[in-house]
C-alpha cells in the first residue's frame, strides 16, 4: 500500500493515514469475521492513479451483517472499537457488500489532493 501511494506521489501524512485505514480494515476482518483464525486469507486488490486510490478487500468468511458495521461514538472511552471510525474518517468512499461465491467485499477509495 505504501509503495502504491509512493507511485502516485501521495504525500507522506496522507500515505500514513491510508495505510492505517487498510490496516484497520484487515484487523477488523481477522478479529470479527475470522474470529482470529490465522488460517484464513484476505485478498487485497489495489488500483490507483494521480487522482484516486482504491482498495478492495475480500474474505471468504461468514457473511457479515453490514448494519452492525458502524463506528462507535468517539467520545466513548474504552479500548478498541475505533477501526471503523478511522476508516470512514480517512477514506472518501467506503462500502461493504456480499458476493455469493466470493464472500465479503470491502471497497475503500481515497481521492488524492493535488499539490
Amino acid at each position: 500500500m505504501g509503495k502504491l501511494c509512493e507511485l502516485v506521489q501521495c504525500a507522506g501524512e496522507e500515505r500514513r493515514k491510508i495505510v492505517l485505514a487498510v490496516d484497520e480494515a484487515c484487523a477488523n476482518i481477522i478479529r470479527h469475521t475470522f474470529q482470529g483464525d490465522p488460517c484464513q486469507a484476505i485478498t487485497i486488490v489495489c488500483d490507483g492513479d494521480e487522482e484516486r486510490l482504491e482498495f478492495v478487500l475480500t474474505d471468504c468468511g461468514p457473511r457479515i451483517d453490514v448494519q452492525r458495521v458502524q463506528p462507535r461514538d468517539i467520545g466513548e472511552v474504552r479500548p478498541g472499537g475505533l477501526g471503523t471510525h478511522f476508516i470512514r474518517a480517512i477514506m472518501d468512499e467506503v462500502d461493504y457488500r456480499f458476493e455469493p461465491g466470493c464472500g465479503n467485499v470491502l471497497r475503500m477509495v481515497k481521492h488524492l489532493r493535488k499539490a
